[in-house]
């Protein structure tokens, strides 16, 4: 009997040991080749039994993606170049070697070509190249800027360009979702997501020489960095609600926070340059301080919020309305105002002459009175920049239509006179039609004084002489 189960006890083992030798032979055997083709083929069939993940859909509130596609097409990348360090009078060897480059972004803002971006992205800068998401390359000209609310608005010659739409930066709430795209480091058509973090923010980065710099930033943590300037901040509409301006860093790059010109001034100032080629800056004539509760204990005011007047200007629009020192301004067209920032964004919004209704308390009694803003001369118009017909040496007119249409050209500028001096040394002769700029096109002598306002050293010239035949001037500016 013992020796019965003795040997049941060994043909179970050799059978057991048997299976367990054959899976971990099966284990390790090396085959030659697969039972099928394709890998995907295989994925997609293994996967035909599994439940799909219904967690993966986004709610219609986070969606980002519609919203990225359909904004990153009207954002551009601004390459800029400063100089030039060298150049020749010889047309045959006209060069610009240009000493320095630096980029950023812009906005498209009309089909038609105009974009916007930061002044302090073109500042100084003699050649502008708008780059577009397709790769498609644009030379731009300057049709304005404003330091004192740092933005600049650009031209490019096209059409039918996809543009990011104006959206409403006073609706914009803390805590709302917001997309910004830029070209960060010179990657372009990037996009980060954050969240509206703070509004009207005054973080102190702007000066202008009139001390008319107009900061009311709203703060986001989505993030920026060195390249996103001049780049859009938009809702989950895909409108842009403002452009990208700063950031809050110690070391060049993104800490968290970054700051953008909220739309509403963007579209107020763009249409200003757009109009007359600068701002129109209407203007209360006070100097102005935030009110605190330490300075409203100190001064025994009525409220501890608001903005404290603490000069009013002579012959300014405030003095006119009767407005004193010591008046706390709580709300400007009946929009309440607890900061400078907010103050001087509301005010900065209206051109001289525009009727503002401005409330405010005055020791314990409020104040309503109608005050029209003046510019910083003290005048209720407007100004526009005198076009000059002689600009250093030349003596310019506009070209009529007929001249134009046997030139080829859509716009330009007709020499009528050269002196004695860098024109004449450029050999440029009387009646010679100036086309292009730097390879930028000219439309006529305002046009002409737009462009050369903003350029630096060296500059290239070209058009036409009355035969019909081509040519081409440096001229040093």
């Amino acid at each position: 009997m013992k020796r019965f189960l003795l040997v049941a006890v060994v043909l179970v083992a050799a059978c057991i040991g048997g299976v367990v030798g054959s899976i971990y032979t099966a284990r390790f055997i090396d085959y030659s080749s697969a039972s099928y083709n394709s890998i995907e083929e295989r994925q997609n069939l293994v996967l035909t039994n599994y439940k799909t993940d219904t967690s993966y859909n986004v709610p219609r509130d986070l969606d980002f993606l519609a919203t990225a596609k359909s904004v990153t097409p009207g954002v551009v990348h601004i390459r800029t170049s400063y100089g030039p360090g060298d150049f020749s009078f010889n047309p045959l060897e006209f060069r610009h070697d240009w000493s320095a480059r630096s980029s950023g972004s812009g906005v498209i803002v009309s089909d038609d070509g105009y974009v916007v971006t930061n002044y302090h992205v073109i500042e100084d800068a003699t050649n502008i190249e708008v780059v577009m998401n397709n790769n498609q390359r644009f030379y731009a000209k300057i049709v304005g800027t404003d330091p004192s609310t740092d933005l600049a608005l650009l031209k490019i010659k096209a059409r039918q360009l996809p543009f990011v739409k104006y959206g409403n930066s006073d609706a914009v709430q803390l805590g709302e979702w917001v997309l910004a795209i830029g070209n960060p480091f010179d990657l372009n058509s990037t996009v980060t997501a954050g969240i509206i973090s703070a509004k009207a923010r005054n973080i102190g980065i702007l000066r202008d020489r009139n001390n008319l710099q107009v900061e009311a930033f709203l703060q986001t943590d989505a993030a920026v960095n060195p390249g996103n300037s001049g780049g859009a901040l938009v809702n989950l509409k895909g409108e842009l609600i403002g452009v990208n301006s700063a950031i809050a860093t110690s070391n060049g790059g993104y800490q968290g926070y970054s700051f953008a010109i909220p739309v509403s001034l963007v579209k107020k100032v763009m249409d200003d340059l757009l109009e007359f080629g600068q701002v129109q800056r209407g203007l209360l004539g006070v100097q102005i301080t935030d009110v605190n509760a330490e300075l409203a204990e100190d001064l025994q005011l009525a409220t501890n919020q608001g903005v404290l007047v603490s000069r009013v200007n002579d012959k300014s629009a405030a003095q006119e309305a009767g407005m004193k020192a010591g008046d706390v301004i709580v709300a400007i067209d009946q929009h309440g105002v607890n900061t400078v920032s907010e103050l001087q964004e509301w005010v900065a919004r209206n051109r001289p002459g525009k009727e503002l209704n401005v409330t405010f308390m005055r020791s314990a009694e409020q104040k309503n009175v109608k005050v029209r803003l003046r510019n910083n001369d003290g005048l209720e118009g407007v100004s526009r920049k005198e076009i000059k017909y002689e600009l250093n040496g030349v003596t310019v007119e506009d070209v009529n239509y007929k001249t134009l249409a046997e030139l080829n050209l859509e716009g330009g500028v007709k020499v009528t006179k050269v002196e004695e001096g860098k024109w004449k040394k450029s050999g440029m002769p009387v009646n010679f039609v100036i086309g292009f700029v730097d390879k930028l096109p000219v439309n006529n002598v305002e046009d002409f004084n737009r462009i050369l306002e903003f350029k630096k050293g060296g500059i290239l010239l070209e058009g036409f002489h009355p035969s019909g035949e081509k040519g081409t001037y440096g001229v040093e500016w």
